[in-house]
C-alpha cells in the first residue's frame, strides 16, 4: 500500500472504531498509533505515542480550558443563571414570546461565561422550561428553545470549543474570539426573530405573558451585574490587550469565586464541587485531545491532506462546491459525534483543503463552530436535546427535536450569511490585529 492509501485506510479504521462504540479518545489514539507504525515502524510510533501526551500536558495554551470551565461552574453554582433569566425576562416582558426570548438572551449571556453548551442547556432546562410550561407554552417548543439556545455557548466567546480549534489549527485564539463575536450575537438575534415568527404562525404555542411594572424590571435587571463584570474581564480584557486568553480566564475564574462568596450565593462545599467538576470535565476533554494529537501526527505523515488538496484542484470543482461538500461532511458527522471529537478528527484534514481554495483559517474556525451548533440539535445524537429530555422525561425526545426545527433553520441562515459575507467574521479580527 502507498502512504496515501494507508492514510485513507486509517481514517476508515477510525470511523469503524467509533461506530463500534470504542471511546473516542481510545479510537483516535489507537488508529493513529497503528497507522504511524505501519508507515514509520514500531519504535518511532512508540516514541511518538509517549511524547505527544507529555508535550500536550505541558502546553501553556491548554491551561485556558480548565480555567474557563471553572469560571462557568462557579457561575452556575452561584445562582447567576436564575438571576440572569429573571433579568432577561424583565427586558422582554409584555412581548409575545417573552419567556422564550428571555431563555435565548440568558443562554447567550451565560454562554459568554460558561463556554459549554451542555452545561448551559442543563442549567436553563431547570430554570426556564418550568416557567414556560407554567405559562402555557407548548412543551416541545419550550424544550426546543432551550436546547437550541444552549448551543450558543459553543459560538459566543470565550468558547472552550473555539479554544480547542485554536490549538489544533494553530490559529490565534484572540482573533478567533473576535471573529466569533458578531456571528454569535447575530445567531442570538436570528433565534429571537424565530420566536417571533413562530408566535405569529402558532400563537397557541406561545401565550402572551403579562407585562412587568417598570420598578420590577429595574429590580430584576440589577442581577445582570455579576455576569456583566465577568464577561467584560474575560472577553474585553482579551480584546483590549489587558490579558492573554489564559490570564483573562484565570482572573475571571478567581473573580467569579470572589463574587460567589461575597454575595453568599456559594459555600466552600460548592467551591469544592466546582473544582471537582472542572477536573472531571477537563480530564475527559484532554484525553480526547491527546488521542487527536496522536492521530494528527499520523495524518501529517501520510500527506493525506496534501493529496486531498491536489484532488480538489484536479477535479476543477469551484470553491463553493468544495465548501458545500465540507459542510455536508460536518452535518453527517454531527449526527453521531460530539463537537469536540468532530473538530479534533476533521480539522487536520479539512483545514489545508479550505486554505488551498482561498478561505481564511480564522473564518473556517467560525464556520466549523457553527456547524457544530447544528450537530448539537440534529438527530439521532443531538447532545443538548438529550440533556433536556433527561431532565424532563415527560417530553418525548422526538417532540423536542421538532421544537428545534425552527431554530435549525436560523442556523442555516447564519451559515449562508457567513458564506456570502465573510467580513462578518473577519472584520473584528482585522481591528484587534
Amino acid at each position: 500500500m502507498s502512504i496515501t492509501e494507508i492514510g485513507f485506510a486509517g481514517v476508515i479504521f477510525l470511523l469503524v472504531l467509533i461506530f463500534l462504540r470504542v471511546p473516542i479518545a481510545i479510537s483516535l489514539a489507537f488508529a493513529g498509533f497503528i497507522g504511524y507504525a505501519a508507515i514509520d515502524g514500531w519504535a518511532p510510533a512508540l516514541k511518538m505515542a509517549g511524547l505527544v501526551p507529555y508535550q500536550m500536558a505541558s502546553a501553556y495554551s491548554l491551561s485556558v480550558i480548565p480555567l474557563f470551565i471553572l469560571m462557568g461552574a462557579v457561575a452556575s453554582r452561584a445562582n447567576m443563571a436564575s438571576e440572569l433569566f429573571q433579568a432577561c425576562n424583565a427586558m422582554f416582558s409584555g412581548i409575545r414570546g417573552a419567556l422564550a426570548n428571555a431563555s435565548i438572551g440568558a443562554c447567550t449571556l451565560f454562554g459568554a461565561i460558561c463556554g459549554s453548551s451542555i452545561a448551559t442547556a442543563a442549567t436553563f432546562s431547570r430554570v426556564a422550561i418550568p416557567e414556560m410550561r407554567r405559562h402555557g407554552y407548548d412543551p416541545a417548543f419550550a424544550g426546543g428553545t432551550v436546547a437550541s439556545a444552549g448551543t450558543l455557548s459553543v459560538l459566543i466567546p470565550p468558547s472552550v470549543l473555539t479554544a480547542i480549534y485554536s490549538i489544533v489549527a494553530e490559529v490565534s485564539l484572540v482573533k478567533l474570539y473576535a471573529a466569533a463575536f458578531v456571528p454569535g450575537f447575530v445567531l442570538a438575534g436570528l433565534y429571537v426573530i424565530t420566536v417571533w415568527t413562530v408566535a405569529w404562525l402558532k400563537p397557541k404555542w406561545i401565550p402572551r405573558v403579562p407585562s412587568m411594572p417598570l420598578r420590577d424590571r429595574l429590580r430584576a435587571s440589577v442581577g445582570m451585574w455579576k455576569l456583566g463584570l465577568l464577561f467584560f474581564i474575560a472577553v474585553f480584557g482579551i480584546y483590549f490587550g489587558w490579558f492573554s486568553p489564559t490570564e483573562a480566564a484565570g482572573v475571571a475564574a478567581f473573580l467569579a469565586i470572589i463574587i460567589g462568596f461575597a454575595t453568599r450565593s456559594m459555600t466552600a462545599r460548592d467551591l469544592v464541587d466546582c473544582m471537582l467538576e472542572t477536573v472531571y470535565t477537563t480530564a475527559s476533554i484532554l484525553l480526547v485531545v491527546a488521542g487527536a494529537f496522536i492521530f494528527s501526527r499520523f495524518i501529517v505523515l501520510t500527506q493525506f491532506p496534501t493529496e486531498l488538496t491536489k484532488w480538489a484542484h484536479l477535479s476543477e470543482l469551484s470553491p463553493f462546491w468544495i465548501l458545500m461538500a465540507v459542510m455536508a461532511l460536518y452535518i453527517a458527522l454531527g449526527t453521531f459525534l460530539d463537537e469536540v471529537s468532530t473538530i479534533l478528527i476533521t480539522v487536520p484534514i479539512t483545514l489545508p483543503l479550505i486554505n488551498a481554495i482561498g478561505y481564511d483559517g480564522v473564518w473556517f474556525g467560525i464556520f466549523v463552530t457553527i456547524m457544530c451548533t447544528i450537530g448539537l440539535i440534529t438527530p439521532p445524537t443531538g447532545m443538548t436535546v438529550f440533556v433536556i429530555q433527561a431532565q424532563h422525561p415527560e417530553i418525548p425526545v422526538m417532540r423536542i427535536y421538532g421544537g428545534t426545527l425552527p431554530f435549525l433553520a436560523a442556523d442555516f441562515v447564519l451559515v449562508a450569511l457567513l458564506i456570502l459575507f465573510p467580513a462578518m467574521a473577519l472584520w473584528l479580527p482585522s481591528i484587534v490585529g
